[in-house]
């Protein structure tokens, strides 16, 4: 069997056209390349050189080294690409994270974590935390960001920071004129529009609001939108409204508890692929650089 190695030998000797530089490229004995040329020409039963010279090819020497040439270059390039992949240079992370995460902070974390890996593709979704927890848990995404699961599901979760929530109305509504702290008593008269992310508030004073509010809207955009329109009032983490539309404001809640955790979600009972993992410490470490986006932090 022709070994890789002695094709090449034989080639580097053919594009150098002796066999002193051959060695000196390969780090090895003159003595050693002549006996490894020897031993390819007994095994093909032919002369691959017109003279011991080695300065020129027969015809076969010619086919073989176009051809070895081919396999060679095919060779070293999967060699690279695996040494890339196993130190997380080059592969796929597909991730899915809550909108106010994907907006405000996932940027300049995946700006940074590309820079350093140019080979990686990236796809990033961006939907509520109970769709975020679900892609994460069926496969569909290898890390998630998002509030605290529910119950129940095969996933783990890492906290990151807290944030807080916001009450997001019409800045001409009577609420923006109050001039102080809103409390629950403040938004009873209101209608409340729910949506995905607050479902993470648990105060009961805000169950009772929800409970009657007849309109559900999962997405920021429109979200923001039906507020706009005066459609009604709702909460949103500070995270999410660093970008609100005209006329549109966020005001503070008297209640400090009002917030949600937000942290790293991935699938539970297995450890991630290698390209993950390395992300999910690359936020770990980075996190803290973007106190001023994230609120509490979590250690």
């Amino acid at each position: 069997m022709i070994k890789l190695e002695t094709l090449r030998v034989f080639v580097t000797v053919a594009e150098t056209g002796n066999i002193r530089d051959a060695a000196l490229s390969l780090h090895r004995t003159p003595s050693a390349i002549s006996m490894t040329l020897k031993q390819l020409e007994a095994e093909l039963g032919a002369d691959l050189f017109q003279s011991d010279r080695k300065n020129a090819l027969t015809p076969l020497g010619a086919f073989v080294r176009e051809t070895a040439s081919v396999q060679i270059d095919a060779y070293d390039r999967a060699i690279a690409s695996i040494r890339a992949f196993a130190q997380n240079r080059i592969g796929r992370l597909s991730l899915v994270a809550v909108p106010s995460v994907a907006a405000s902070m996932l940027p300049s974390l995946l700006g940074a974590f590309a820079a350093e890996r140019p080979g990686v593709e990236i796809e990033l979704f961006d939907t509520d935390s109970r769709s975020v927890c679900a892609m994460v848990e069926s496969g569909r995404a290898d890390i998630g960001f998002a509030g605290v699961p529910q119950p129940g599901l095969a996933v783990e979760f890492e906290p990151i920071f807290t944030d807080r929530f916001k009450v997001i109305c019409r800045a001409d509504a009577s609420l923006a004129n109050l001039g102080r702290p809103l409390t629950w008593a403040d938004l009873a008269g209101e209608v409340i529009i729910r949506n995905g992310a607050a479902e993470a508030i648990r105060q009961q004073a805000y169950r009772d609001l929800a409970d009657r509010a007849s309109l559900t809207v999962r997405n920021v955009t429109s979200l923001l939108a039906f507020v706009r329109a005066g459609a009604g009032i709702t909460l949103l983490p500070e995270l999410a409204t660093s970008r609100l539309p005209e006329e549109v404001v966020a005001l503070g809640l008297a209640d400090d508890g009002v917030n949600r955790v937000v942290g790293i979600v991935t699938r539970g009972g297995g450890p991630l692929n290698s390209l993950a993992g390395a992300f999910r410490d690359f936020v770990r470490a980075s996190a803290p650089k973007f106190s001023g986006q994230l609120g509490s932090q979590h250690g």
